[in-house]
């Protein structure tokens, strides 16, 4: 996982249009062509032939003839075809209409997006909807240190397509709806944080729906001091659970705007409280909240600067 040179706290990203046709070469003018949708161009460019079927029979093709402004990642054949294998579908017909849909939509993003404008380190949001929330829709991770990669698994190989109504960005690989477990391994912010949940055997729970969805309070790379990190490494592993399941409320998908005042109940069983953007933890340790509503398909992330602490016997 490429490194990371800057955090963006307490906000998801607006996005402006500006003129670029590669997220490589962004000196050459783009190709405009003004009068061609989104689904047009997409129709006249055989190796998105698939996604044109998709979008078919998710009914969003004449979505995406509409006014927009749309900014559309499109999988190409190849990525379409190895998504379906990996995913046990025989062909597109085999997938249902309402999983399709939504993950077509977790490859739209409102606005016209160019590459330019697409900020490292960031988020934005998707037109997609997992199961977790019927209002807060999916979060999508941007990494631009080396081209741009989008939630750790898919790249852009060919930017700033012109639409009459957005743009396309044609990449390599299909965008599944990212669960808590594929943003925290997409961020490398929490690689840390990741490695010890893969180390206690967590990982599975954070990828699936039982339980879900969960609010995860996920402690940054900067959060695991060398004093926090020694005290880690002196607990037995059923403490180390504790401790990683602390962070997770079961259950619930509490956006920022709706974290209640009273204390809140944690996979753990131990509680912690929060008023405005400080956590009070059960050794009376204070901790903020840096970032807020990083959307998953089973869950919310918030990232927070300290580890929380239960009361461990």
């Amino acid at each position: 996982m490429k490194k990371l040179t800057k955090f963006r706290t307490f906000a998801l990203i607006a996005f402006m249009a500006l003129g670029f046709t590669s997220c490589n070469d962004d000196d050459d003018a783009p190709v405009v062509t003004p009068s061609t949708t989104i689904t047009d161009l997409a129709v006249a460019t055989p190796n998105l032939s698939i996604l044109v079927q998709a979008l078919t029979k998710a009914d969003l093709a004449n979505t995406l003839k509409g006014t927009g402004p749309f900014t559309v990642f499109a999988p190409t054949n190849a990525a379409f075809t190895e998504f379906l294998a990996a995913n046990g579908f025989s062909n597109l017909d085999a997938v249902p209409v309402a999983t399709l849909k939504e993950i077509l939509l977790n490859h739209v993003v409102s606005g016209a997006v160019q590459s330019s404008a697409l900020t490292n380190n960031s988020y934005i949001k998707t037109l997609g909807k997992g199961s977790a929330s019927s209002s807060n829709t999916l979060s999508m991770y941007v990494d631009t240190t080396d081209g741009v990669i989008l939630n750790g698994v898919s790249e852009v190989t060919t930017a700033n397509i012109i639409a009459s109504n957005g743009v396309i960005h044609i990449v390599d690989a299909v965008i599944g709806l990212p669960t808590i477990a594929t943003h925290a391994t997409a961020n490398p912010n929490f690689s840390t944080l990741t490695d010890l949940l893969s180390a206690q055997g967590l990982v599975p729970t954070l990828s699936g729906t039982s339980g879900s969805p969960f609010t995860v309070f996920a402690p940054l790379n900067s959060a695991f001091d060398s004093a926090t990190l020694s005290l880690y490494g002196g607990l037995t592993s059923a403490q180390k659970t504790a401790v990683l399941t602390y962070h997770v409320v079961g259950g619930a998908n509490v956006l920022s705007n709706a974290i209640p005042t009273t204390p809140i109940t944690t996979l753990e069983t131990g509680t912690f409280t929060i008023a405005g953007t400080t956590i009070t933890d059960e050794q009376n340790r204070q901790t903020n909240i840096v970032l807020t509503d990083v959307q998953c398909s089973n869950g919310v992330i918030h990232a927070v600067n300290k580890v929380l602490l239960p009361a461990i016997p």
